[in-house]
């Protein structure tokens, strides 16, 4: 099911490349969200052409979360595909319960495992002054949840690619999509700029690096949606700097399983408020498995603990930058 990537594809587009090979190759596959039809095709447009291809299995809902993610977390538990678009990520607050209390639970509560084949898009995060309520980024307040993946886009990975490992783990899956990289096209051929180069690690990881994969002073960890920023935060490091840093980007966020390499000095990235933070669940992992290397403890970037500000310049504050990245990591390493 993996699609095929061209130079002038966007991340967006290649979303909307992958669900049609999934409704094309799954015929129990549904896709259900609000305004999800022609000609509107999502807010964000990633499901344009999908309901005149597929009238009777992409269905616009009415505006009630909990209840689209209720009638998906039934299809699946019948055993059919369901693919949710919730609007904007803020919003699946009011399918909290359905995701924890029904559709995760449903995989081993009935005496057998039972597949959940369910998957909840997330467009996700700021940089575009929606405001307190369009821009959040929820990721943290789904990590520990038994029987649920979380996973987030990129433009390293193709999402064909990523809805076929959610989908076949055989439990539900949060997959979180920054709206800052729609527009964005995505990598190939292992070229990120003049400067940069990448690789992606069987795990789906995407390893981007100066010339040397194996040679660095600091690992960054940065999901999809901060990794532009990382990447600036790593060139600027290198010019001004001379640190030189291994950009890890991982598709899937949890469980964290991405291969982390020996390192004497680890930054987790991410846009996420701070307190009780993703970075923090994968900080202690790698404490415990690297701490023998490591040469300081695993320094942690994130947002500030606060509402996003619709006005630009008060957003920008509040979330994280790629400065913010560049004076955390020269701290860490340098100890200034």
């Amino acid at each position: 099911m993996t699609g095929v990537l061209t130079r002038t594809e966007r991340v967006a587009e290649n979303l909307n490349s992958a669900l049609h090979g999934l409704l094309e190759a799954d015929p129990s596959a549904y896709v259900l969200g609000e305004d999800l039809a022609d000609p509107y095709g999502g807010a964000f447009k990633v499901t344009r052409g999908l309901s005149t291809r597929f009238p009777d299995r992409v269905l616009s809902t009415p505006l009630s979360e909990s209840g689209i993610v209720g009638v998906a977390g039934g299809l699946a538990l019948a055993g059919d595909t369901a693919v949710v678009e919730i609007m904007f990520s803020d919003f699946v607050a009011l399918a909290f319960d359905q995701i924890l209390n029904f559709a995760t639970k449903s995989v081993s509560m009935y005496g057998t495992r039972v597949p959940m084949r369910l998957v909840v898009r997330c467009p996700t995060g700021g940089g575009r002054s929606y405001g307190p309520t369009h821009s959040q980024s929820l990721q943290k307040h789904f990590v520990g949840i038994a029987h649920l993946s979380l996973f987030e886009t990129s433009p390293f990975r193709d999402n064909a690619e990523v809805l076929a490992e959610a989908l076949a783990t055989g439990e539900p899956s949060v997959l979180f999509e920054d709206k800052v990289l729609y527009a964005q096209r995505m990598f190939r051929d292992g070229v990120v700029d003049d400067v940069l180069r990448y690789d992606v690690l069987p795990d789906g990881t995407a390893r981007v690096f100066v010339d040397d994969p194996d040679e660095y002073d600091c690992v960054l960890v940065a999901p999809g949606g901060v990794a532009a920023r990382a990447l600036a935060a790593a060139r600027s490091l290198l010019m001004e700097d001379e640190i030189t840093c291994l950009v890890l980007v991982p598709s899937r966020l949890y469980p964290f399983t991405a291969p982390v390499p020996r390192a004497r000095f680890v930054c987790v990235v991410e846009e996420g408020t701070a307190g009780g933070t993703w970075g923090a669940e994968v900080a202690h992992r790698l404490h415990a498995t690297m701490w023998g290397s490591l040469a300081a403890p695993v320094r942690l970037v994130h947002s500030a603990a606060a509402i996003v500000p619709t006005a630009p310049h008060l957003e920008r504050r509040v979330l994280v930058q790629a400065a913010d990245v560049q004076r955390a990591v020269k701290e860490l390493v340098t100890g200034a």
